[in-house]
């Protein structure tokens, strides 16, 4: 019988690895004031393991500080461990957010948002998966048998993911081999974020307890459907009113929704080197994928970087507080603080600056050349990672949103990422990434 039972507390690091430390869970009172100890070049392990090259060594001390809100106790009651962590903020040993710590980069982002558009953010994370063992059957796609397949695996981990706090809203067969979606309830500003990350890690936890392995990977088969990370988002005002649509404005678009979507765009080409940031992610963002390789805004599209999404109401109050846009150029290699992040500073920056509406697109871009693109005002989304770093890199206005140093350590850590994959074919830089995601 265990006694003295441990609790994990975790970060979401630049690789989208939840890592961390335990102690006895008798002491947690003491560690949400003290933490545990943290070192900064761990922000330079890549998800293959490698350091990648550190401006700090082997220098420094952070703490890694547990959020009391963020608890999660799982008990499967099957005899197995109970299984407890907790998100944490990384900051200084005065206690001051360190500069590469990604939930406090968000929540910086999130004050701009409400400083700049007087709003806050209601956002939810759609998620894809597939299970790795076997093969899988064909002619499953959305249905019946694929599910029955794996009820019992999806009836435990919904029942998991309310246990953890969340709220389960649906689990389904997805069109790939062995892919599953699982999507949850909406909340308010960097709890969406944490949601995103307790739901990764309780679906492999489940996963586990069936001796199965899932993975979250962007791509498993470049002949086949990518993973991806659908991030739906609105705003309400600081007393909860739904501020995100007017039935005036385009395609049901209020002017601070109209001016954040047009930020998003317009920084699209070098924030995605943020949101969907594996060498295979480029492989997922290319046109008919039903992804995202352009950066365009559609109405009910699931081609689009952004769709605006349809509504179940005619009564306009109902239509207000329904009413939400999804951002469609993400995956799970992303931590989600550091992706969700990286969109409020696009929009934040379009609200601040003023931006008109966005136009909606209603025609296939993959048929246009780089001309008539460029008339229309869309560009082509970076092909490659390392196109994509490269757009980020000379981004000066990218660069001013984010704490001092923190674009050089990413890029850095991204350079060594890459470094892992060199002399792999396309193949095999796949299942590199499907063991580790």
């Amino acid at each position: 019988m265990i006694t003295n039972p441990l609790v994990f507390v975790l970060t979401s690091d630049i690789a989208g690895k939840s890592r961390g430390k335990s102690f006895p869970l008798k002491e947690v009172e003491k560690r949400l004031k003290r933490g545990v100890g943290w070192t900064p070049t761990n922000v330079q392990i890549t998800c293959f393991d490698a350091i990648a090259e550190s401006p700090f060594g082997s220098l420094g001390d952070l703490l890694l500080i547990p959020d009391a809100d963020s608890k999660v106790k799982l008990d499967f009651e099957d005899g197995g461990p109970v299984e407890r962590f907790m998100i944490g903020d990384v900051t200084d040993l005065d206690g001051q957010p360190w500069n590469c710590c990604t939930r406090s980069i968000l929540k910086g982002a999130l004050e701009g948002l409400k400083d700049a558009g007087g709003v806050e953010l209601i956002a939810a994370f759609e998620h894809e998966f597939q299970f790795r063992a076997g093969v899988a059957p064909k002619g499953e796609p959305y249905g019946l048998n694929g599910f029955t397949r794996r009820r019992q695996f999806g009836e435990t981990l919904m029942a998991a993911l309310e246990q953890a706090g969340l709220h389960p809203d649906t689990f389904m067969k997805e069109y790939g081999p062995d892919q599953y979606e699982v999507t949850i309830g909406p909340s308010r500003n960097y709890r969406a974020a944490d949601e995103s990350l307790i739901l990764r890690e309780v679906t492999r936890m489940t996963a586990a307890r069936y001796g199965e392995t899932v993975t979250f990977t962007p791509i498993q088969d470049p002949a086949s459907v990518g993973n991806g990370v659908h991030i739906h988002m609105s705003f309400v005002t600081e007393k909860g009113e739904p501020a995100t649509y007017d039935a005036e404005g385009l395609a049901g678009m209020s002017p601070v929704t109209g001016a954040f979507i047009a930020g998003v765009l317009k920084y699209l080409d070098s924030i995605v080197a943020f949101t969907a940031p594996s060498e295979i992610s480029y492989l997922r963002l290319t046109p008919h994928r039903w992804s995202a390789a352009y950066n365009n805004l559609g109405f009910r599209d699931r081609e689009a970087s952004i769709r605006i999404c349809p509504v179940t109401s005619t009564d306009p109050e109902s239509i207000a507080r329904q009413y939400n846009f999804e951002f469609r150029a993400a995956d799970c290699a992303a931590s989600p603080h550091l992706a969700l992040a990286a969109i409020i500073f696009a929009g934040t920056q379009g609200i601040k600056d003023k931006l008109p509406m966005p136009k909606v697109t209603e025609e296939d871009l993959s048929l246009l050349d780089e001309a008539a693109l460029s008339e229309r005002g869309y560009v082509r989304l970076p092909q490659t990672l390392e196109a994509a770093l490269e757009r980020l890199d000379k981004n000066e206005t990218v660069r001013s949103w984010f704490p001092a140093e923190f674009v050089d350590v990413y890029l850095a850590h991204k350079k060594g990422e890459l470094a892992c994959l060199e002399g792999m074919d396309t193949a095999a830089r796949c299942a590199a990434y499907a063991t580790v995601y």
